[in-house]
């Protein structure tokens, strides 16, 4: 099965008039990823034996019209938790970690009858722009090998633009879904905080995380999204709204006529001269086609970074308290005493980006500093969220490039972790104002070949607007049609 010549309303079909047995559609699926995962290295864990048995109960049980994704081989990021199957987080401190429940969002996906191929390689706890904070091993771009893939979602988009599924579940906290997107040129969408329960998520920055799709295609996205939407009762930040169907909205009628775009001065500042060509040309043709651009003003962007920075980090120093060396996860060897078992435990366990963050965390939450760094950065995120708010009375979608460059050189950047931060200064905005945002691909590199993905920004729970405008660029560009050499076409 060639991933790159069909979509999921294509393989529901065939599956459910029997064209293409799920077990069948497994198997290929689980050839194409061992042809390539040498190079790639999309995966940490494969999960074949169960995957083949679910296919064939699939196979056995029939396919309803409402089941979109059964039989359909997928695959989730392991930060992710599934019952039964290795969780790792890319961390030592659980590598050998096997949850006793399924993730809310995969719950619903079993329900539907999904195939989960594997669990995808990361960097640490979520926490990274490029995958080499991973403690296993580095995910390659599918499009250039020696090149990074984006981060933390690294894995999850390597894998789909490789061609070894339709759609793979990523998170994101500060752009960890839209840059490894935007690097692989694929479609990775973060809904509004609180449209996707967080339950069973391995928690990095609990006010920033929300859970979202890599896919090939807008309309695939619209789809899978929809699926694991809407409330959850062990989630007390999932949201009561109605979730509607975006991808019914997405036809030959959907147009951008009269569409207000913002493109913010600042989202210029700092960008790669080629990037800049790609979203200038992308930009043009939205205009081309009746949308209505204006450039605006979002005047504290500068700051998100380190707030972000400060704020993440703090959230994270809580939330990863949990790992002692006590109930679950890693615990060093040869202690002295139960002070010996916490320290060596998380000294040993965790990589340096994760201890870094921890420690900037803990500092920027103790008592002698409170005020100077976390109360302030707080102050910063109302008031990014106001830049947004003031905007939006006025536009529709805000537009920009997704990240400043295109994928950089496996080791170019890893030692110096500002340089790295900095790339994700697009992002993380949208982050601490818990807007919708997604990056579809916007062509290419004139320097180096390199995807280059375009941000639609939308407001609080109108994923609409952000599909309708990514689908007609997607419908009238041909960007999408193209693949890496490794994905099979060409």
């Amino acid at each position: 099965m060639d991933f790159y010549q069909t979509d999921l309303s294509q393989l529901h079909d065939d599956l459910k008039n029997k064209k293409i047995s799920a077990t069948e559609l497994t198997k290929e699926a689980f050839d194409h990823i061992k042809e390539n995962e040498d190079q790639v290295k999309a995966f940490i864990t494969l999960n074949e034996e169960a995957a083949m048995k679910k296919a064939a109960e699939v196979d056995q049980q029939g396919i309803s019209e409402d089941q979109l994704t059964a039989g359909v081989p997928l695959a989730v990021k392991d930060n992710i938790l599934t019952k039964g199957l290795k969780t790792t987080a890319a961390s030592k401190i659980l590598e050998n970690f096997n949850p006793v429940y399924d993730a809310a969002v995969v719950e619903k996906l079993n329900n539907n009858g999904f195939i989960n191929v594997g669990k995808t390689n990361l960097d640490e706890f979520a926490m990274g722009s490029s995958t080499e904070n991973s403690a296993f091993f580095t995910t390659h771009n599918p499009w250039d090998l020696t090149r990074v893939p984006g981060g933390s979602s690294g894995g999850s988009a390597a894998a789909v633009a490789a061609g070894d599924v339709l759609g793979a579940l990523g998170t994101d906290t500060g752009g960890s879904i839209r840059m490894p997107a935007s690097f692989n040129g694929i479609v990775g969408m973060k809904p509004t905080y609180g449209r996707v329960s967080r339950w069973g998520i391995i928690a990095f920055g609990s006010s920033f995380d929300q859970v979202g799709w890599l896919t090939r295609t807008v309309k695939d996205n619209a789809l899978l999204t929809q699926m694991i939407s809407g409330n959850d009762e062990h989630d007390m930040t999932s949201s009561l709204k109605e979730v509607p169907n975006w991808a019914a909205q997405l036809n030959d009628d959907t147009n951008v006529k009269g569409l207000r775009i913002a493109v913010p001065k600042e989202y210029f500042e700092g960008i790669n001269d080629d990037v800049h060509e790609v979203i200038k040309n992308a930009l043009d043709h939205l205009e081309s086609l009746g949308a209505i651009i204006d450039e605006v003003s979002l005047p504290h962007t500068k700051y998100g970074v380190p707030a972000y920075y400060i704020l993440a980090s703090s959230e994270a120093s809580s939330n990863l308290q949990r790992y002692d060396g006590i109930r679950y996860g890693f615990r060093a060897q040869d202690v002295k005493n139960i002070e010996d078992v916490y320290v060596r435990s998380r000294t040993e366990g965790f990589g340096e980006e994760v201890k870094r963050r921890i420690m900037l965390g803990t500092f920027s939450l103790s008592a002698g500093f409170y005020d100077a760094y976390f109360n302030k950065a707080a102050k910063v995120r109302r008031l990014i969220a106001q830049d947004f708010d003031n905007v939006f009375k006025d536009h529709d979608v805000i537009l920009g490039a997704t990240g400043a460059s295109t994928a950089f050189k496996i080791g170019a950047e890893i030692d110096d972790p500002q340089t790295m931060y900095m790339n994700d200064v697009l992002t993380v905005p949208v982050n601490m104002a818990g807007l919708p945002a997604m990056s579809v691909p916007a062509g290419f590199s004139a320097k180096n070949g390199m995807p280059v993905g375009l941000q639609i920004i939308g407001k609080p729970f109108d994923e609409q607007t952000v599909y309708n405008t990514a689908y007609v660029f997607e419908q009238t560009t041909d960007v999408h049609k193209k693949a890496p050499k490794l994905g099979g076409q060409n």
